[in-house]
């Protein structure tokens, strides 16, 4: 079985979960007896992978979502080899859509976001997120299947898409690597940004989008114990007005505060590791999360989780288990910032029931969600459309 995996990113352009899920959902596919994979992406030659150019020199000034467009014309060109074309987000839903039709083909797409769900991106996209909406649209209602990352998720595609057929959809959840993901206990690295390990800190790990939720991680700040240290690992803002909220929110948590730590550039995964695994908890407010890939990073670093209840969060972390979880409300915006103030400084009192959270977490982490068991789930599924 031949199978033509297509997504914007794969290694070593990663910069969200999708990303990291394709990573070591093909490293594990080309373990899986009979399974040979082809990798298309967008970007740059890379190995592993056929990259197409996310750039048509015909319209240098078009919107970015008629440029990936282009790309994916391309990309469903490519894919006459192919028993089966499986594709990861919007990016590359149409390509695989219609490489599906060209060839008479099975199509299986993965959800791991949907543009019903997130309307911010019409800030950042303009009408480009109409044309990633209809591209989207158009792929899973014609798909052979659909994975959902979570039960949450798949709830979510049908409401946002009732066309889709509900017997299509198939929830297989991410994985996280155990092996790589484990407790560092080093603290070079977080000295070295400027975190005093003789005291407790909590991290974030995350882009700056509506999505992350992160407005309100800085706002609940503002209440934390003021023992605690705040370490954000923050990239670039989608937009310039969520970079000016942004800016102005830090610059308000710093001036109430010491220890509050910001870091724009991304570090590399093995200092990521030793973050999360010295920190008292790893925070997660999201307002959106079909899984949240990173969480299961933390716990399997042995680290609590304090988190949103939004999404698919609830299907990781376990409250009261492996973390704290707290209710989210678009209404109530502030009640969630308290409440996650007042988990996280429940976990600065009480630093051996974090301990114990994150113990349990980096269990569950190893017994439910291992990325070999996925790819065989995967792989079944594949089987069974061909």
């Amino acid at each position: 079985m031949r199978v033509g995996l297509l997504t914007r990113e794969y290694p070593p352009e990663v910069y969200g979960g999708a990303g990291v899920h394709v990573d070591f959902l093909v490293r594990h596919l080309r373990e899986v007896d009979g399974v040979v994979v082809d990798v298309s992406c967008m970007g740059a030659e890379r190995p592993g992978a056929q990259a197409f150019a996310e750039q048509d020199r015909r319209f240098p000034d078009g919107n970015a979502a008629l440029h990936v467009l282009s790309t994916d014309l391309a990309m469903a060109a490519s894919c006459g080899i192919a028993d089966l074309l499986h594709s990861h987000t919007w990016y590359a839903n149409l390509a695989g859509h219609l490489g599906a039709l060209l060839y008479d083909i099975p199509h299986v797409v993965s959800a791991h976001s949907l543009e019903p769900q997130r309307p911010w991106k019409a800030e950042q996209l303009g009408g480009g997120y109409q044309i990633s909406s209809w591209a989207e649209h158009t792929a899973f209602v014609a798909a052979d299947a659909v994975i959902a990352v979570s039960r949450g998720m798949a709830a979510d595609v049908l409401a946002s898409y009732p066309d889709v057929d509900e017997q299509r959809v198939h929830v297989i959840y991410n994985g996280v690597d155990a092996q790589f993901y484990h407790r560092d206990p080093d603290t070079d690295v977080v000295e070295a940004l400027g975190i005093d390990p003789s005291r407790p800190y909590v991290a974030f790990v995350g882009r700056i989008t509506r999505q992350k939720g992160v407005p309100h991680l800085l706002r609940a700040g503002l209440q934390f114990d003021p023992a605690v240290q705040i370490l954000l690992l923050a990239g670039a803002a989608d937009t310039p007005e969520l970079k000016a909220e942004t800016d102005e929110g830090i610059a308000a948590l710093q001036s109430s505060r010491d220890g509050v730590v910001v870091v724009s550039e991304m570090l590399p995964r093995e200092s990521v590791r030793q973050v999360l695994s010295s920190a008292l908890a790893f925070l997660c407010p999201s307002v959106y999360e079909p899984l949240g890939i990173v969480n299961l990073e933390a716990m399997a670093c042995e680290t609590a989780v304090v988190s949103s209840d939004v999404g698919g969060i609830p299907e990781v972390v376990v409250h009261g288990e492996t973390g704290l979880l707290v209710p989210y409300s678009a209404d109530d915006t502030a009640a969630f910032e308290s409440e996650l103030a007042a988990a996280v400084n429940e976990l600065v009192r009480d630093p051996a029931l974090a301990r114990r959270l994150g113990k349990a977490g980096r269990q569950r982490a190893l017994t439910s969600f291992d990325w070999a068991a996925i790819a065989d789930e995967t792989a079944d599924l594949y089987r069974s459309l061909l």
